[in-house]
């Protein structure tokens, strides 16, 4: 393993200070060389802005979550990242414009899978996703793709510190639901910060303000969402009216 000690600006980007940050680089080829997306990961060899900002989000997504305690996140057309299984990730960035050389897109997959180590972690982070109806539809890889990554939802979903909610089509009151974000604690909980993901970049917010807003954001979605995935045997019996019957629905009609 070897670890490549990288300055730059940061942890957010767009602040006038820089930072040390270790990067664990096994097997991604040299951070600090070469272009594609190790570069957009790992250093801005050359980018445009727009994928300077994306490496940067990438790097700092990751460390956050390494260091997290509790991670809250809403998704209305992706499987949140930390739950992807590998051929759904690859899938994703195969119909990317971001990524088009294939080992380019096996390291960006790689990246992503070694953020899941999180979840794995011997004291993990408390993880509360709320996902959109829409993402459990979306057929990236096709049909054998998203019924496995499906299942893996269903799986997840058993881990103690892991609480998985669907929001239906049909939910009533839904507030503004467009733009997927991640709320992380980290740091002990000193750190809040809200992660933002948009076509071309990401923003990370950590005033107290912005937080407080996307807090009682994500409140209002789970409170509109349906009751969380339960697996344990006292779940007796499930239907579309909870999460786990609906995605149970869309496994047994669709896939």
């Amino acid at each position: 393993m070897r670890l490549a000690r990288v300055t730059e600006v940061g942890p957010y980007v767009g602040e006038p200070y820089a930072v040390g940050r270790e990067v664990v680089a096994q097997g991604l080829g040299d951070p600090l060389g070469g272009g594609g997306v190790h570069a957009v990961l790992f250093v801005c060899a050359g980018g445009t802005l727009n994928k300077c900002d994306m490496r940067s989000a990438a790097l700092d997504l990751a460390e956050l979550e390494s260091r997290a305690i509790g991670l809250r996140s809403y998704e209305s057309l992706f499987i949140p990242g930390i739950f992807q299984s590998e051929d759904y990730t690859r899938a994703i960035f195969r119909v990317s414009d971001v990524v088009t050389n294939p080992s380019d897109i096996e390291r960006a997959v790689e990246f992503r899978m070694r953020r899941q180590a999180a979840l794995a972690a011997e004291n993990p982070p408390t993880v509360h996703a709320v996902i959109h109806e829409a993402a459990l539809h979306m057929r990236f890889g096709g049909s054998a793709v998203t019924r496995k990554q499906l299942l893996r939802l269903v799986e997840l979903a058993e881990l103690p510190h892991v609480t998985i909610q669907v929001l239906p089509f049909a939910a009533d009151g839904l507030p503004m639901a467009n733009t997927p974000f991640n709320l992380i604690a980290s740091h002990g909980g000193i750190l809040e910060t809200i992660q933002l993901d948009h076509a071309s970049q990401s923003m990370f917010l950590h005033d107290p303000d912005s937080v407080a807003q996307y807090r009682r954001h994500f409140d209002r979605l789970r409170g509109v969402a349906l009751p969380p995935v339960d697996t344990s045997p006292s779940a007796i019996s499930h239907d579309v009216r909870d999460s786990l019957g609906l995605i149970r629905h869309i496994l047994y009609s669709h896939y």
